[in-house]
């Protein structure tokens, strides 16, 4: 588990100032873990990614409850740049897991390129390990922290924050809004598809 840092009240007010509000429960608007696995592909992309338990209880790094205001949960990822209640899934050695974004981090090792913090219970499921609920720490997966995965996002969530492939929190991504988000690969194919091939003129 890596040391994380967040500024948790900062961005719970960012974020519902931006949206409005933010949808919690099982409303319309409601983030959840149940990503569809054929769901639109909005970004695909890889990077190295760590695990979190933040209930408030004070354990094992625990820095309190979520920036999202949801309760700790399985599914629930930590992002340092994507906006809170962004969704996808991602995928270690073959096997896929949902997530959606409710929290901020990793922090400072983020700057070093762990750029996703996966809750407990999703990452033990990957890594073939236990997640220890008295210890919050995954067990049995061969001493795994972090793992390299590829991550595809299907939903943007509305709030502040990057809609493309993540940053460190040090750049302060997080806390702007994000007009222009990333196009998504299909359309990136398409259009690079008809694009027209240069012909060079004979000697």
């Amino acid at each position: 588990m890596t040391a994380r840092f967040r500024t948790r009240s900062i961005t719970l007010l960012a974020a519902a100032a931006a949206a409005g509000s933010l949808a919690f429960g099982g409303g319309a608007g409601a983030a959840h873990a149940d990503v569809a696995m054929n769901a639109t592909v909005l970004l695909k992309g890889n990077t190295t990614a760590s695990y979190f338990w933040d209930d408030s209880s004070g354990r094992a790094g625990d820095t309190g409850l979520p920036a999202s205001g949801k309760p700790m949960q399985k599914g629930m990822a930590a992002s340092p740049s994507w906006p809170l209640l962004t969704e996808g899934y991602v995928v270690y050695n073959g096997k896929k897991m949902p997530f959606f974004v409710g929290d901020r981090g990793p922090g400072a090792p983020s700057s070093n390129g762990i750029m996703l913090d996966l809750d407990g219970k999703t990452f033990a499921d990957l890594t073939g390990g236990t997640f220890n609920s008295r210890t919050l720490m995954v067990n049995g997966n061969g001493g795994k922290g972090h793992i390299k995965v590829d991550y595809v996002i299907t939903k943007w969530g509305n709030g502040l924050g990057k809609k493309n492939h993540p940053v460190a929190f040090s750049t302060g991504a997080w806390s702007r809004k994000d007009t222009n988000p990333a196009k998504p690969p299909q359309i990136l194919a398409e259009k690079k598809a008809v694009e027209p091939v240069a012909v060079k003129p004979l000697a």
